[in-house]
């Protein structure tokens, strides 16, 4: 078990004041399984009313608008969270029952599905398919796809952008923890596996002290389905544990993005983003 502390800050500044912005943020996690969230909330600047709800796929968004005229928006989420390791999967589908419940049940009928993101290039498909081919179980086959193609990869920032494809990524066999997910993603669902995306935050280093403050930053992984769902990293190739804190799940990372919105005004707006984690306990 871990106690986590985040800081995430992020938000737009403006060539020109923008008169007034609609925005949605997916940045505080929820308590869902193995974690609890022990405190979570919001700082925007300017000062806007929140109105928070779970979404479709149970992520935790808050809404707000600013309308008077500012030249930055500013949101920072700060979130103390306990995370405890996963338990083990308790069932396990085999192949014939997954396929019957993949079409069938409308969450599993959404994770097998395409999207643009995620749709695997050929040779991720006959990769997946050469594994599945080997005759293990849904789970030995999930684990072993996600290890293809994290091994297959190398995580490195100013390759891809945010809608970046599966197919641009792997075609370069580089890209952030979007992209590989998104590659895992797509080599999962072609091999009738349903697994979705997940956002959040990795303590990036397990040998932190307690009390010790890390630059961190939005993190992405995959669950898969076979009867339970299970978490993997396929960019750091480890099961997903106690240094991994949930925030979001979706499709792809368009179900997810930690803040998005539209603004009025002249100018061009620029992103900015930091994260600090803390391991507390």
């Amino acid at each position: 078990m871990s106690r986590i502390r985040i800081v995430h800050r992020t938000g737009f500044t403006y060539a020109e004041p923008a008169t007034a912005s609609y925005n949605e943020a997916r940045m505080l996690p929820h308590s869902d399984g193995h974690q609890f969230v022990m405190q979570a909330g919001l700082d925007i600047r300017p000062g806007a009313n929140q109105h928070s709800y779970l979404d479709y796929w149970g992520t935790r968004v808050s809404t707000f608008e600013v309308l008077t005229p500012h030249q930055e928006l500013s949101v920072t989420a700060t979130s103390l969270v306990e995370v405890h390791p996963a338990p083990a999967p308790r069932t396990e589908l085999g192949w014939d029952e997954l396929a019957v419940a993949a079409a069938s049940t409308v969450t599993l009928v959404e994770s097998t599905g395409r999207s643009r993101q995620t749709d695997p290039p050929d040779d991720v498909r006959a990769l997946a398919a050469e594994i599945v081919a080997e005759g293990g179980n849904v789970t030995e086959t999930a684990l072993e796809i996600c290890r293809a193609v994290g091994g297959s990869m190398e995580y490195m920032r100013g390759v891809t952008g945010v809608h970046s494809t599966a197919g641009e990524a792997w075609a370069e066999r580089k890209g952030v923890c979007q992209d590989i997910a998104h590659v895992a993603l797509g080599a999962l669902r072609s091999a009738g596996i349903p697994a979705r995306y997940v956002s959040g935050y990795l303590h990036p280093d397990p040998g932190a002290s307690v009390g010790q403050t890390v630059v961190g930053e939005s993190h992405a992984w995959i669950e898969w389905f076979a009867g339970e769902w299970r978490g993997y990293d396929p960019t750091n190739l480890v099961e997903v544990g106690d240094r991994h804190v949930l925030v979001g799940r979706g499709r792809d990372y368009g179900d997810v993005p930690p803040l998005r919105g539209v603004y009025a005004g002249p100018g061009a707006s620029e992103l900015f983003v930091s994260v600090e984690i803390t391991r507390v306990a």
